[in-house]
């Protein structure tokens, strides 16, 4: 066999291996469930903060952090679960145990005060827990956590979420949005 084809041929498996790994560490789309997640109404957990006001009730009205058992503890009616709840049905839940001999017509407000973190993991400057912030991007979130290191995959990135009592993980671009909670994970490029 001659230098030429030799070389040729060695070029050519070697071509057939890169294609071959591409494929491997190519852009393979999350789960369907993680684009639903981020259309679906934003439901509290453990490491959120509520600002509850209750109108005409300046003793009740204030900032309440869900704890890890996913309550909030609210003056006078006690405990009130939170977990998987919009803010809208914990307006209802906590009027709705105001009127059990508290109160006799309770205006309740609830709004997010502060998302739970995110996580921010691998080839990044500065790996850790972020505040989240409303329309947060996979890129946005890289940047907070000090961009890119050098051997950083830029294209997409994994994402680990919380859907429906389980725990996915889904290849996403790093113009996906990220919801509280959520930990991205930012691979090593090959190359």
């Amino acid at each position: 066999m001659g230098v030429q084809l030799r070389s040729f041929l060695t070029t050519g498996l070697v071509a057939a291996a890169l294609v071959s790994l591409a494929a491997c560490s190519g852009y393979r789309p999350a789960p369907a469930a993680f684009h639903e997640a981020i259309s679906q109404p934003y439901t509290l957990d453990a490491g959120d903060s509520v600002r509850v006001t209750v109108f005409d009730q300046v003793d009740l009205t204030n900032s309440y952090a869900v704890d890890q058992s996913g309550y909030i503890s609210f003056p006078l009616v006690g405990a009130v679960p939170a977990r998987g709840r919009t803010v809208q049905q914990m307006e209802s839940a906590i009027a709705a145990k105001l009127r059990q001999g508290f109160l006799r017509d309770p205006d309740v407000s609830v709004q997010v005060d502060q998302y739970r973190p995110v996580f921010i993991m691998g080839e990044v400057g500065s790996a850790g827990q972020y505040a989240y912030v409303p329309g947060m991007t996979v890129q946005t979130a890289i940047a907070s956590a000090g961009g890119f290191s050098a051997r950083a995959n830029q294209a997409n990135a994994d994402i680990t979420r919380h859907i429906n009592g389980r725990v996915m993980t889904g290849r996403v671009l790093i113009s996906d949005p990220i919801l509280p909670g959520d930990t991205v994970y930012v691979r090593e490029r090959l190359f």
